[in-house]
């Protein structure tokens, strides 16, 4: 981590928080629990989040050019929303004297290029890839040790990439139509039904 560098403030104002909550764990002020989150991603992602995931299938599903940076083979790990929320509440309901920072990802690694392929197989999409420089700080690998979650919750994920990515897409091809979505048909309350946010111009549409 780099402490004075362009990314510097999400990394700090992450690593800060965590300070203040040992802090007042320490003087018996509150009861906590820290999970460190890795790449999540799943159906009612917000298409226009800026993220690897939803960038790469909308523009698949729009016959777009799909975005790289650098190379493309920087890695990242990537996991299921089911997965992320069966940790959390694992780590939620277990003893209270484990209280992290417990890393809860998926561990298997995909570079960037493994990823716009794997979404372009799924899509039948016949979208280009085009590489863009690199930006500052960006980095090389990310990918968690999920060995206190394996030890202290009994966790792992089990969502394989090409599963999640499979359900993902399909709620985005349905979201781009207007449509309901396919994979999750009933609202819970306090849910937000976003209209569609691209012209639909869909391949295969």
């Amino acid at each position: 981590m780099n402490p004075i560098g362009p990314r510097a403030c999400y990394d700090e104002g992450k690593r800060c928080a965590e300070t203040l909550f040992f802090d007042y764990h320490r003087e018996g002020r509150v009861r906590i629990k820290v999970a460190r989150i890795f790449n999540t991603y799943g159906p009612r992602m917000d298409p226009a989040d800026g993220r690897v995931v939803s960038n790469f299938i909308c523009q698949a599903l729009l016959g777009q050019p799909i975005t790289l940076y650098g190379d493309g083979q920087q890695t990242r790990s990537f996991c299921y929303v089911d997965d992320l929320i069966e940790g959390l509440i694992r780590l939620m309901g277990s003893a209270d004297a484990i209280t992290g920072p417990i890393n809860i990802g998926n561990p298997d690694e995909f570079t960037m290029v493994e990823l716009a392929e794997m979404i372009l197989a799924l899509t039948g999409s016949r979208s280009s890839l085009i590489m863009r420089p690199l930006p500052a700080d960006d980095p090389r690998q990310r990918r968690p040790d999920i060995g206190r979650a394996r030890d202290m919750l009994d966790w792992e994920p089990t969502v394989r990439l090409r599963e999640g990515l499979t359900r993902t897409i399909a709620y985005f091809d349905a979201l781009l139509a207007g449509a309901a979505s396919p994979v999750l048909p009933l609202s819970m309350p306090g849910d937000i039904i976003l209209p569609p946010v691209y012209p639909v111009n869909r391949l295969g549409a």
